[in-house]
């Protein structure tokens, strides 16, 4: 899985080296669109990524959220080994511009959520004042409803065990549940539109 979306994110590469005498000349639009491509080739095309488990929703995402996280990824606070060396490749003038883009797509629609519990499972409520009371996301806190039951799971269990560092209220925050906690509020979450 890993080695196919390299291999399309180089040939994205490719073709953004390409249009390279239209990017000198200024980010119009058009231009973040042409490098939005290069997202496109791990986190879908229609919004939906090549591998969910491992990869987030970044189509209707907030903007602030996505804008963060590239820098993150660019100046150390996150690692992976494909999105720190796309985020060091950006011009420091594309993220907000690639963020806004990625942020005014439409959410996509989940098609192998598992069913959720009736209720909130508890600690759940501790989320809400960053993540809001409908998981939709704040200002700077990302959307949670509807993303990935794998994806949540290892990424609060990431925080939890300090294999990802970049917010320290998630990682207090995580290590306040069991792995079946976390379970339960990421199955609900996946569920949520």
């Amino acid at each position: 899985m890993l080695s196919r979306c390299v291999s399309t994110i180089i040939a994205a590469g490719v073709a953004a080296i390409l249009a390279v005498p239209a990017l000198a000349q200024g980010t119009a639009p058009a231009d973040i669109e042409a490098k939005a491509q290069m997202c496109a080739a791990c986190h879908g095309a229609n919004g939906t990524p090549l591998d969910p488990k491992t990869m987030p929703n970044i189509w209707g995402q907030q903007p602030y959220y996505i804008l963060t996280q590239l820098v993150h990824y660019r100046n150390g606070m996150r690692e992976h080994p494909i999105m720190t060396s796309i985020a060091k490749g950006l011009q420091q003038s594309d993220l907000r511009p690639l963020a806004a883009y990625f942020a005014a797509k439409p959410w996509p629609a989940s098609s192998n959520a598992p069913a959720a519990p009736a209720e909130a499972p508890k600690g759940l409520t501790m989320c809400t004042p960053c993540h809001q009371a409908n998981f939709q996301g704040g200002i700077s806190w990302p959307r949670i409803a509807g993303l990935n039951y794998d994806y949540m799971v290892a990424a609060m269990k990431a925080f939890a065990t300090e294999q990802r560092t970049n917010n320290q209220d998630m990682v207090k925050i995580m290590k306040l549940f069991s792995d079946s906690e976390r379970d339960a509020m990421a199955r609900y979450l996946a569920a949520l539109k």
